[in-house]
């Protein structure tokens, strides 16, 4: 999988942090994502994408291999 993110769009809404804590953080000055892990495991992806659902931006963008 491939995942990106959009820190335009970001809210800093703190729920992808919340679904996959090892692939996603953010910054601390303004909460905005941090993308950790471009390609995680196999066994990550219904964590990541969950938390790209719950993105009320929809600043997630998850690619399945």
């Amino acid at each position: 999988m491939k995942i990106t993110v959009d820190t335009e769009k970001c809210v800093a809404a703190g729920q992808c942090v919340i679904e996959a804590e090892d692939v996603f953080d953010q910054r601390e000055d303004d909460g905005v994502v941090i993308l950790l892990q471009e390609s995680p495991p196999a066994e990550r992806l219904e964590a990541v994408k969950r938390a790209a659902e719950l993105c009320p931006a929809l600043a997630i963008t998850v690619e399945e291999d």
